[in-house]
């Protein structure tokens, strides 16, 4: 068992009618006015707008509105949101949404105080602080609710990288699956091969520490049954939680402890596919690349990979769960493979490319530009 530290001050209010909570939350931490971040318009339908609004009014809690933040968050929106979090004079911010909400809140609350916030993402300058942040979630994918972790992407380079800072926690999380029950089934399968996702970058570097090994286990097996659930009874609430809650602690830390801080490598690919590619969803990238990097890397570290075949698939080697893997996903209607989407052998270099701009990448293997490239032909 390797040393670590660990450390998460996020609060999270959970369950029906959790959004109540809200305004009395930014209230007791002394806060008068917010900007509400909001994405496309789908937290209008599924009441955590107007339960947000309906919370800030009781409370007396003052706010400023800004819409139109999209899947894959880009740069230009937070610049808006910077800029308009000065002018309103605004001492704290709400995102009401998913995680390219809650990662755009965090770069605006970074970015209040920066000259500018794309001088992080580039390794530049380092967070000293932010304005206190607070969600409402509303599509569980990315436990960006309870980590110090945003990616965002400058579209004009087609850069899609990524920020953690203590700074960036939300102090409070305000999670009510219900709002989730009516979410497009695409959106809630993305959610859960995101999550999955996670918790396998964390496992695939672990050999002995137990704890975190078969923690990570249970949340795998939870997110694959859940999923499952909710496709044969799409209003079963008490899957819808357990997704919702197993999603965060997918990636809040716990799942990580002493697993060398994971291996993000599958993440860096998928993100050289979106940069270019911004209409795929991230999950369904990941649906995608992680079962490719799963058989390129498995001899790296082979006695995990076959726990993990055995204690998540019932599987007797790492092929052949890849190969369950697989037939879930496309049972759950998520593409498993770039073909689908329309990604041929001629752009694999350079999105190898565009996923090697942001760093040595790897930890089960140290991956070159030549790696990169096998795993995306597996893909294919």
């Amino acid at each position: 068992m390797e040393n670590f530290k660990f450390w998460n001050p996020t609060k999270i209010i959970f369950g029906k009618g959790a959004i109540r909570e809200l305004g009395p939350a930014i209230k007791k931490h002394g806060h008068k006015k917010v900007l509400l971040l909001a994405g496309q318009g789908s937290s209008k339908k599924n009441g955590a707008y107007d339960g947000a609004v309906k919370s800030l009014q009781a409370a007396g809690i003052k706010w400023v509105e800004l819409w139109g933040v999209q899947p894959n968050p880009v740069l230009t929106k937070v610049y808006e949101a910077i800029k308009l979090a000065h002018a309103e004079k605004v001492d704290a911010v709400l995102a009401v949404g998913g995680g390219s909400v809650i990662d755009s809140a965090k770069s605006v609350a970074a970015g209040f105080y920066l000259s500018d916030i794309w001088e992080v993402f580039e390794g530049r300058v380092e967070i000293k602080r932010a304005l206190p942040l607070f969600t409402v979630l509303t599509l569980s994918a990315t436990a960006s609710e309870m980590n110090q972790w945003a990616v965002l992407t400058k579209a004009d380079e087609k850069k899609k990288w990524a920020i953690g800072a203590d700074a960036l926690f939300p102090l409070v999380s305000i999670v009510d699956p219900s709002v989730q029950m009516r979410l497009p089934w695409e959106q809630t399968v993305n959610g859960a091969i995101d999550a999955l996702s996670h918790v396998m970058e964390n496992y695939f570097v672990g050999t002995d520490q137990e704890v975190s090994m078969a923690v990570c286990e249970s949340l795998m097996r939870t997110i694959i049954t859940m999923t499952d659930r909710l496709q044969a009874h799409p209003r079963d609430y008490n899957a819808r939680a357990s997704l919702v809650w197993a999603a965060t602690m997918a990636h809040n830390g716990v799942s990580a402890v002493a697993l060398k801080g994971g291996d993000w490598s599958a993440h860096k690919i998928e993100h050289g596919i979106s940069a270019i590619h911004p209409e795929v969803a991230h999950g369904t990238g990941l649906g995608i690349v992680f079962p490719a990097w799963i058989l390129y890397l498995r001899k790296y570290n082979p006695k995990t990979f076959s726990r993990w075949a055995k204690q998540v698939w019932g599987a007797r080697n790492a092929e052949s769960a890849v190969k369950k893997m697989r037939t879930i996903y496309s049972k759950w209607g998520a593409p498993v493979s770039l073909s689908e989407l329309g990604i041929g052998s001629k752009e694999l270099k350079t999105i190898a490319n565009n996923a090697f701009r942001m760093g040595s990448m790897g930890v089960v293997k140290k991956l070159t530009r030549k790696d990169i490239e096998k795993i995306l032909k597996l893909a294919l």
